[in-house]
């Protein structure tokens, strides 16, 4: 019966190891929470301008940054940008980030790691020499010389990091199809006369793909971290825009307060330093999750 087909059991047994694992659950909790809070973005914070709803309303131009009130219960940053509204559409714009860089370096990752896996000699070579020169420029530094050279904005960070990000999935997609490459269905369906791209689609990569995308889980915390951090040195978005990074960019006078009250202005950078923690997190811990779920050594233990 379908209900009994193994590929079903296999599934079912899946998620049940992934949902078993507590930190698993506080993972998709959180993750579920900031995707709710994306949906529902134009009705938790109405933007007063449609065709720019990523704009932070503004109620004046002073420095100094405003305390919780009623018309503004996250307080306001400096020059007088509403905190709660960064934070419910920064939440739409972490998003977009990280989805967008890991899609996009996905792709790149695993059709290069698959065809230098699958044909190796000179393709292997060529492919992964090209990798090597990626690897021994640091991420940050070629990300960011990418950034200065194409002009600053928040599209230009994301095609950025992706253009770095990929090398990662290369060698992990790589090693895997090199085992894969050597078992018995893939030489049957090779004397079968099946094309070579159908079998990488239909048999290597589905047999090596698990490992790049526990990986990709867990970077997409982490590509949201580096183009907050690249907002915050102000190669991202532009200053007013509903990004968590660019938030604490402009708080970043008002990180300690004056010496008699240091703690003053915590909410400018608790709230959107803290959304970008609990972001991180959430990937983090489902990354883990998937990680012990599908290992082999761990799975039937």
């Amino acid at each position: 019966m379908l209900e009994n087909h193994p590929k079903l059991k296999e599934l079912r047994y899946t998620l049940y190891r992934i949902f078993k694992n507590p930190t698993a659950f506080m993972g998709f909790t959180l993750l579920l929470g900031f995707l709710l809070v994306a949906i529902f973005a134009p009705q938790l914070a109405p933007p007063k301008n449609m065709d720019k709803p990523y704009k932070m309303p503004r109620s004046g131009y002073s420095v100094t940054p405003k305390p919780p009130s009623e018309n503004h219960i996250f307080g306001t940053t400096s020059g007088q940008y509403d905190i709660y509204y960064g934070a419910v559409w920064g939440t739409r714009t972490a998003f977009k980030i990280g989805i967008f860089v890991i899609s996009t370096a996905l792709l790149i990752g695993v059709t290069l790691g698959t065809l230098a896996g699958y044909y190796g000699g000179i393709v292997d070579e060529l492919i992964m020499r090209l990798v090597d020169v990626v690897f021994a420029i640091p991420f940050l530094v070629l990300a960011m010389a990418i950034v200065v050279a194409f002009g600053r904005g928040l599209e230009n960070v994301m095609i950025a990091i992706a253009a770095v990000a990929w090398r990662n999935y290369v060698r992990v997609i790589r090693s895997g199809i090199l085992t894969v490459r050597e078992q018995d269905f893939v030489h049957a369906a090779k004397v079968m006369g099946v094309s070579d791209l159908k079998i990488m689609i239909r048999h290597i990569v589905p047999n090596a793909i698990f490992p790049v995308m526990v990986i990709a889980f867990m970077e997409c915390g982490s590509v949201v971290l580096t183009a907050a951090f690249m907002s915050f040195l102000g190669l991202g978005a532009p200053k007013g825009y509903a990004d968590w990074g660019q938030m604490v960019a402009m708080a970043r006078n008002y990180i300690v307060g004056p010496p008699e009250d240091p703690l003053r202005f915590w909410y400018t950078i608790v709230i959107p330093g803290g959304c970008i923690i609990l972001f991180v997190l959430a990937w983090n811990l489902i990354g883990d999750a998937l990680r012990d779920a599908f290992d082999p050594k761990l799975r039937r233990q």
